[in-house]
């Protein structure tokens, strides 16, 4: 088949399965932002988009369906330029969530297209009003919730199937659209994120981390409020009061990867840092920023416990890669984290907000290691048996795929 991968910043969710659809002997292509700059094994061709910026007085709660689709009519007009030279493609697979996919089937009706479904944005019970420190429920913020939908239906309403990473961020689709979609996780590479009782990390002090060790991490593309930054941080003084041989490894940017970025200019890290100054060694506390990925791996191999918190919101892959690797992972209790981690099965959960309750738990599992080592060795099970990329997921996602093109034979 002729498979089109789109994603503005390809490989994205794309990553593993677009080569492995080559190795089969399809043909793939991929269709970026003129801006990505990430290397690929599939071959690229790149769209420039530069949209207006709408009006938000005059635009209100149309301004995000202009933004997007404006970024789809672009996509299209590029896919136009390749039907023009002869391309026309059996299978589209493209990330609904910047409207990219929203009028390919305009260019290509006779394809199959398949749109990764992400998340369908809610006006309660998801990441909405979930944290009223930061976002006070109002109809207001429901009103803009449903707003920012509008592309992602339409996306999926014209595509012939849907694939989602979970079962709580398909349930976020409506009813009658999540009968289209096939929830199958991206996949962890088992064989790297493993346990390793050699490991070690090399911190930017000189200091280094081995197996062992009473090491406590955090790790997220960006240190904010959605994915618990500040409840971890207002419960590192009474843990590390409590420990202290403990060392405390938090990776993450100083961006806003979701919700709002601090009225005053200032980044959530520092935040959260000043709230805390006096009260935490500092000397103990490591800031590594963003890392690279072996880095990140070793990360996981040293840990003793690592803490994992989401609003209820896309799940991180890097909690499942930490439970692949053998960590003793804390997470909180909201639903993209509980469809993973049964309490006391294969890790433990507490309530997001409570940071006394983390700093009690924490404080727990760093001081007697052992006794929570089943739960270490459940996680990587849970993992190996129903997330592991090569047994699992990508087997599966490829079948999903090839379903799809045109009947054979």
């Amino acid at each position: 088949m002729k498979i089109l991968f789109v994603h503005q910043n390809f490989p994205g969710q794309f990553l593993h399965l677009a080569p492995a659809l080559q190795a089969r002997g399809h043909e793939c292509l991929a269709l970026t932002d003129s801006g990505n700059t990430r290397a690929s094994s599939i071959p690229v061709m790149k769209y420039r988009h530069a949209g207006p910026t709408p009006d938000p007085q005059a635009c209100r709660l149309g301004r995000n369906y202009t933004q997007m689709s404006d970024r789809g009519v672009t996509v299209a007009r590029a896919a136009l330029q390749l039907r023009e030279k002869g391309y026309v493609p059996d299978v589209i697979f493209g990330h609904s969530g910047w409207g990219e996919t929203l009028f390919l089937k305009e260019v290509w009706p006779e394809a199959k297209l398949l749109v990764y479904a992400e998340f369908y944005y809610k006006g309660r019970g998801a990441d909405v009003g979930f944290d009223p420190e930061f976002d006070t429920p109002s109809f207001d913020q429901v009103m803009i919730a449903q707003g920012r939908t509008a592309h992602l239906g339409q996306a999926l309403l014209h595509a012939d199937a849907g694939l989602s990473p979970t079962r709580w961020q398909a349930c976020t689709y409506p009813p009658i659209l999540r009968d289209r979609i096939e929830v199958i996780f991206d996949g962890v590479d088992t064989d790297v994120m493993r346990p390793d009782a050699t490991a070690s990390v090399s911190l930017p002090n000189g200091r280094v981390l081995k197996a062992g060790d009473e090491v406590l991490t955090f790790v997220n593309r960006n240190l904010e409020p959605y994915r618990g930054y500040h409840t971890f941080m207002r419960a590192l003084p009474a843990i590390m009061a409590a420990r202290p041989e403990a060392q405390v490894v938090v990776v993450g940017g100083d961006e806003v990867s979701y919700g709002r970025a601090p009225a005053d200019g200032k980044s959530w890290k520092q935040i959260f840092l000043a709230e805390v100054e006096g009260q935490i060694d500092p000397n103990r506390l490591h800031f590594l920023g963003k890392v690279p990925y072996p880095t990140f791996v070793s990360l996981m191999q040293v840990s003793r416990v690592h803490a994992y918190l989401t609003y209820p919101f896309v799940l991180s892959w890097s909690m499942l890669e930490a439970m692949s690797a053998g960590c003793l992972v804390i997470g909180s209790r909201t639903a993209p984290v509980a469809e993973l981690i049964e309490d006391g099965v294969n890790g433990r959960l507490v309530d997001f907000f409570d940071a006394p309750g983390w700093a009690r738990l924490v404080t727990r599992a760093l001081s007697n290691p052992g006794r929570f080592d089943h739960l270490r060795r459940k996680a990587r099970e849970t993992i190996l048996t129903g997330y592991d990329l090569k047994t699992v997921c990508l087997p599966r996602m490829i079948d999903w795929v090839e379903r799809h093109g045109p009947a054979r034979g």
